[in-house]
């Protein structure tokens, strides 16, 4: 019982940590698509979110490392380049989930591009975690 309790605090601080990552991307996506480009273009919409992306990833790889993957059995587990390319392909797996969500939400449901990116954010925070605790976090840990 004790591993579980370990694992929903560890999800609960990869929550806040994507939280404010997620925050970091809404407010670049939002910058972008609103205020740097003026056409309200497929494509403007994709190159936002795709720059947004990309800094959501360097806030959520900086506090991951530093607050939610930090079991003493695995402390060093996440810091090196082949972690960071491996963490790096499971948000670009993300981005694409994100990409396709976005159009989905957007062109096909015809929703505002915020209120889906908000619901496309959840669902991808899922595949984040999951992804990054399995192939980038979990190397170290005792499988108990």
């Amino acid at each position: 019982m004790d591993k579980y309790i370990k694992l929903f605090w560890e999800f609960f601080r990869y929550s806040i940590v994507g939280g404010i990552a997620f925050l970091a991307d809404f407010s670049t996506l939002f910058l972008f698509r609103d205020i740097i480009f003026s056409n309200d273009t497929e494509i403007e919409l994709f190159i936002s979110a795709a720059v947004g992306f990309v800094v959501g990833l360097a806030v959520n790889y900086i506090l991951s490392v530093l607050f939610v993957f930090k079991a003493a059995d695995n402390k060093n587990s996440g810091r090196d380049v082949k972690s960071f390319v491996i963490f790096a392909v499971v948000g670009i797996i993300g981005l694409g989930l994100t990409e396709l969500g976005m159009y989905i939400g957007v062109y096909v449901f015809e929703w505002h591009y915020l209120v889906t990116k908000i619901i496309v954010a959840v669902l991808v925070l899922v595949w984040n975690y999951c992804g990054r605790k399995i192939f980038v976090f979990g190397k170290g840990e005792k499988k108990a």
